[in-house]
């Protein structure tokens, strides 16, 4: 079974994704670290982000792996030709790279064919911003989950303080998150939009718990 959370930037997918898939047994694809990374390589090499024939380049020719701690569902660490790029991909630099890397054809277009051959090998929990729409289309289960502006900037702000990297100004994460939003619903290549079969879930007054619940709920019932 494959568990697609679509949403816009601080809505929680990952903390959500995570929990879903280890009440569940599943595994978890971190779609986004994958996009991380390759902002990151293009940034190393100096690459022009807006120059999609280099950018595209750079995510044909690296693999990006996952390594993973029996009985967590989430990647312990992340590598893109060889480095460890578990920190460094979660940096403020490359929060603000990322949807401009991410809106490249050539760029979704390598990483969505390796990203569906991992989800075709067993029962995953997948968020993004395109996986019930593009990368899984048929995935049993699809969540658009989303929160207030304020809600979300909130949340990144004590998520990037409690790992130490990251900016911790509310009005610049903020500000972030909004310009993101616009970047990622109005790029021409598999922009951020809620399915047509997914199910709307706001988490602004919602507990963590209380959304995990109901993802599950879902799940059992597909069953």
């Amino acid at each position: 079974m494959i568990i697609a959370i679509d949403g816009p930037s601080g809505a929680g997918k990952s903390t959500v994704a995570t929990a879903v898939a280890r009440r569940l047994g599943f595994h978890c694809l971190d779609t986004g670290a994958m996009y991380r990374s390759i902002a990151w390589k293009a940034i190393q090499q100096g690459a022009d982000l807006a120059d999609e024939a280099a950018v595209g380049a750079i995510a044909q020719t690296f693999d990006i792996a996952f390594e993973h701690e029996e009985g967590d569902p989430r990647p312990s660490r992340v590598l893109i030709g060889g480095d460890d790029v578990t920190a460094a991909i979660r940096t403020a630099e490359i929060d603000r790279s990322v949807s401009v890397v991410s809106a490249h054809p050539s760029v979704r277009a390598a990483l969505v064919e390796q990203q569906r051959r991992i989800a075709e090998g067993g029962d995953y929990v997948i968020e993004g911003r395109d996986i019930g729409t593009v990368v899984c289309p048929n995935a049993e289960v699809k969540v658009f989950l989303t929160a207030t502006n304020e809600a979300r900037a909130r949340r990144r702000v004590a998520q990037n303080a409690e790992r130490g990297v990251g900016s911790v100004d509310f009005e610049e994460v903020l500000a972030d998150i909004i310009r993101r939003d616009e970047l990622d619903s109005s790029r021409a290549t598999a922009p951020l939009v809620q399915a047509d079969d997914a199910v709307l879930v706001d988490s602004s007054d919602k507990t963590i718990d209380e959304v995990i619940d109901a993802i599950c709920a879902m799940a059992d019932a597909r069953a």
